[in-house]
């Protein structure tokens, strides 16, 4: 069963004290034993991404908020990667979200990484991840939610806004839609993978990634 399924089946499970961690079941099972319910509409989502459109380079990255080598990626070598070749316009950087085995803790800190737009989107992501510890370690997923909450809200985002927009869902719908066409264009095994220019990298050290990248640019 899709993760897109599973949703569907439990979207409608939305108001009151359940709230949002009702939105992706903790195991196919649950969402087969869940009565069926009509698909949220449908809400045009996008791969969030940094970078000119026209850089000679497109990086690719698949990455979970719950992965701790992803934690590690955007500590070490994003930071860079940002400095060296994104803000310089040599590459363009899309980020794509991944949520294996309906992780639901990856789904709701990308959410609330998506309820700050595109301009607080990066930002909340940099939150995300240096608390990773933090908010992974608590248990009740009410208090979780909340922990990732913290990383919007000390990014600019109005508390009321932010609970409303965690509530969506016609926005998880959509998240759950791109997840799925995302992950069906390249053979996803693990986290982090990256696609230089349609070639597809295991994690790697800022040196190996340097090397690519210098290799793809002195093509152009």
């Amino acid at each position: 069963m899709s993760l897109k399924t599973t949703l569907a089946a439990s979207a409608l499970i939305l108001a009151g004290s359940f709230g949002l961690w009702s939105l992706v079941p903790a195991s196919p099972a649950q969402a087969q034993d869940t009565a069926p319910a009509a698909e949220a509409p449908a809400m045009e989502i996008k791969d969030m991404a940094l970078g000119p459109v026209d850089a000679p380079v497109t990086l690719i990255e698949y990455a979970s908020y719950t992965c701790p080598h992803c934690a590690t990626f955007h500590k070490q070598i994003f930071k860079p990667l940002k400095t060296d070749y994104i803000d310089t316009g040599k590459v363009r950087f899309v980020y794509r979200e991944v949520y294996f085995n309906q992780d639901r803790p990856a789904f709701w800190a990308a959410m609330v990484a998506r309820c700050g737009g595109e301009m607080r989107y990066f930002a909340i992501q940099d939150s995300i991840f240096a608390r990773q510890q933090e908010w992974l370690s608590i248990n009740n997923p009410a208090d979780m939610v909340e922990s990732l909450k913290k990383s919007g809200l000390v990014n600019g985002l109005d508390k009321t806004a932010l609970d409303a927009c965690m509530q969506d869902a016609t926005l998880a719908q959509g998240m759950l839609d791109l997840f799925n066409e995302n992950m069906a264009e390249y053979d996803i095994q693990g986290t982090p993978t990256l696609i230089i220019n349609g070639t597809k990298h295991a994690n790697m050290s800022y040196a190996d990634l340097k090397t690519i990248l210098d290799a793809e640019l002195a093509k152009e």
